[in-house]
Order: C-alpha cells, then sequence, then structure tokens
C-alpha cells in the first residue's frame, strides 16, 4: 500500500533527494551538484507489463532505465520507458526534470548514443551543456571512459539486486519506484559507513 502511495505522491524521490544531498554535505561537497552522468540500460521484462519494446541496439524486449547521476554515482532523475525509446528523447525529458533538482548544474555526460539535436536543444533552451564523450577511433574492446563509467557502475550496483535483474513490474512507475528504493537503500549504506568514519 505504502510503496503505491509514495510512487503517485512523490515521496519516494523526495527520500532519495535528501539522502543525496546529505552525503554531498558528508563529504565536502555542495548539496546540489553541478555535474551529471547521464545513460540508459535495456532490461528485460516478463511476459505482462505495460510499456513494453525491442531495443535493436542491445537485441533486448522489455525496458529502459534512462538515468542521470552525479560524480559521486548518487541517483539525480530516472525516467523508465519501453525499450525501444530513443536515449535522447529520454534525454530530453531528464534533461527539463532535472533542472528542478540542481540550480548549479553546469554540464552533463553522454554517450554517443545521445544524438548532436539534443546538445543543440539543451545549449538553446537550458543553462547548461550537454557533452558527448567520443569513443576513442583506435580503441578496441572494452576501455573506460572518462566520468561515463560512473553512471555505469551506478547501474552496475543495481544489478546486484534481484528483483531489478529484470523488470518484474506491471507498470513504469512502479519500476521507477524500485529503482528508487535500491538507490536509498545504497545511500543508506554509503551514510552509515561516512558516519562510522566521522566518530572513528
Amino acid at each position: 500500500y505504502y510503496f503505491y502511495i509514495w510512487v503517485e505522491d512523490g515521496t519516494l524521490a523526495y527520500i532519495n533527494d535528501c539522502l543525496r544531498e546529505e552525503i554531498r554535505i558528508k563529504v565536502d561537497k555542495e548539496p546540489e551538484p553541478s555535474v551529471g552522468i547521464l545513460d540508459s540500460q535495456s532490461v528485460k521484462t516478463v511476459s505482462c507489463g505495460e510499456e513494453r519494446g525491442f531495443d535493436s541496439a542491445k537485441q533486448i524486449k522489455g525496458r529502459k532505465r534512462h538515468c542521470m547521476v552525479d560524480t559521486l554515482g548518487l541517483l539525480i532523475v530516472l525516467l523508465v520507458t519501453a525499450a525501444n525509446v530513443q536515449d535522447s528523447d529520454a534525454g530530453q525529458e531528464l534533461s527539463i526534470d532535472v533542472q528542478h533538482k540542481s540550480r548549479r548544474l553546469k554540464k552533463i555526460y553522454a554517450d554517443q548514443g545521445y544524438k548532436q539535436w539534443l546538445v543543440d536543444w539543451i545549449q538553446q533552451w537550458l543553462t547548461y551543456v550537454l557533452e558527448i564523450v567520443v569513443k576513442p577511433a583506435e580503441q578496441c574492446g572494452f576501455q573506460v571512459h572518462p566520468k561515463r563509467w560512473i553512471v555505469e557502475r551506478f547501474f552496475a550496483w543495481l544489478n546486484t539486486y534481484r528483483r531489478l535483474s529484470k523488470d518484474y513490474e506491471r507498470t513504469v512507475a512502479s519500476s521507477e519506484g524500485m529503482i528508487y528504493l535500491v538507490s536509498i537503500r545504497i545511500m543508506v549504506r554509503k551514510l552509515v559507513k561516512l558516519r562510522h568514519q566521522t566518530n572513528s
């Protein structure tokens, strides 16, 4: 009962924001981030559920988690869509939403899945810039890219929770709620460690 109420009224997102601010203050950073890292993760869904699609690039039928994190890897904004939704389209919506989370935001990093039209649109209409982290021409195989590894690590954290190994939720709102719950748990554990370090 409370899960669905808190998803609908934004309580889970609010708790997430409060914990993120507290952790940032604990590590001597400003409460609001000035840098965000944006990426998406396609995951399979179970047989039932709304808003499902096929991600032809990843060959996955299901949903896509669009997330923006700060430089500590803490969740700022989130959007779950069908897997066939283009990263740039979802990125445009997140780019608008994030302005309510941080008035200090100066730059967002993203990969080449985000198109130039989004870079131009953000430059024209918003107060920060989107920088595309380009894959080096000589790269062969996996390579860690500046800044982008931070959001990839966040997705790895999500994958350690069995409830998020697939998208088991019927609605995208419920999917977002589950991701917020995991993000909250991650930050509570980080906060406990920081307090122990301070006390010791």
